[in-house]
């Protein structure tokens, strides 16, 4: 597979800053991105692709127990009287434990984030000023496709040394005979946790760290793509040392810096990857529903396949 696909140079990926670049498309002051791919047309179009009725969670459980890859576990308090019950919960909700979704306003490049902004001047203790989660406080529902990269493979996870390539984006869905379209969320499975279960030295997030590849980000511009749902994450180290210390991460900064595009981080896809294989269908309705923060970086989430 490699030799057929080499990988791109460093100054090939440099260039897929203006390669996938949508700043300006939406409008200088955009916040939502690429959820504007969105239309009630598409989302009509994907209500149609409900048959069996079946839901299936995308969300791992709130973790509260720090460890390696949760270095910073949620709060989970309880009070309760004769009559009554309640809790608290707080967390820090980016990094690799918490199923969580990036808003537009969560990674900066070289001073800038989303649509060109000087970053720093978009920050205040209050939230940011512009391009947060509560662009997308109507939700967000659209067509999901499942690109399961261990089946595609023939193997039960994607190891740090072959990390997901854009071709193989494209290869797997048209195995799975479906065909990607503006406005898809493309939830891409890595196997992650059969990748933990045979690696539990490894830890989430710190390189060798299984994941995608920067050359995915130009197949999802190619087909505008609306929402990236994945649970490995960016391919540590990524090779590239103009992204910072172990090649940084250059998915984040292509889809949210340049194509203004959120990310879906920790989904829990084993569920889905085996709802999928029984009903033999790799599409289906797929919604996010953040939380109303205003000037947040994102949201835990529970996303929801319905198939």
């Amino acid at each position: 597979m490699a030799d057929a696909h080499p990988l791109p140079t460093e100054d090939e990926v440099l260039g897929y800053f203006e390669r996938c670049s949508n700043w300006g498309r939406w409008g200088p002051d955009d916040s939502a991105g690429t959820i504007n791919l969105i239309t009630a047309e598409k989302r009509r179009e994907t209500a149609a692709l409900v048959r069996s009725g079946r839901n299936v969670s995308l969300a791992f459980p709130l973790n509260t127990i720090g460890g390696p890859g949760n270095w910073s576990p949620a709060q989970h308090f309880m009070r309760w009287g004769e009559s009554y019950s309640m809790d608290y919960i707080g967390m820090y909700y980016h990094g690799y434990a918490t199923t969580h979704i990036d808003a537009l306003c969560h990674i900066f490049w070289q001073g800038k984030m989303w649509n060109g902004k000087p970053a720093l001047a978009q920050m205040t203790t209050e939230g940011a000023r512009s391009a947060s989660v509560d662009a997308w406080s109507n939700g967000i529902t659209t067509r999901g496709v499942l690109i399961d990269i261990p089946r595609f493979r023939g193997v039960p996870f994607v190891t740090a040394e072959e990390p997901v390539r854009g071709w193989e984006i494209e290869a797997a869905a048209a195995r799975e005979g479906v065909e990607l379209r503006a406005g898809d969320a493309v939830v891409v499975y890595s196997g992650r946790a059969a990748y933990h279960a045979a690696n539990r030295e490894a830890v989430p997030g710190l390189p060798p760290s299984p994941g995608l590849h920067a050359d995915c980000m130009p197949v999802l511009k190619q087909h505008d793509a609306a929402l990236l749902c994945w649970d490995m994450m960016d391919a540590r180290p990524s090779g590239y040392d103009a992204f910072g210390p172990g090649g940084g991460l250059p998915v984040h900064v292509l889809a949210i810096v340049y194509m203004g595009m959120p990310l879906l981080d920790n989904a829990r896809l084993e569920p889905l990857a085996e709802a999928c294989a029984a009903e033999a269908r790799w599409e289906f309705l797929l919604t996010v529903n953040p939380l109303h923060v205003r000037g947040g970086t994102g949201s835990p989430v529970n996303p929801i396949a319905v198939l």
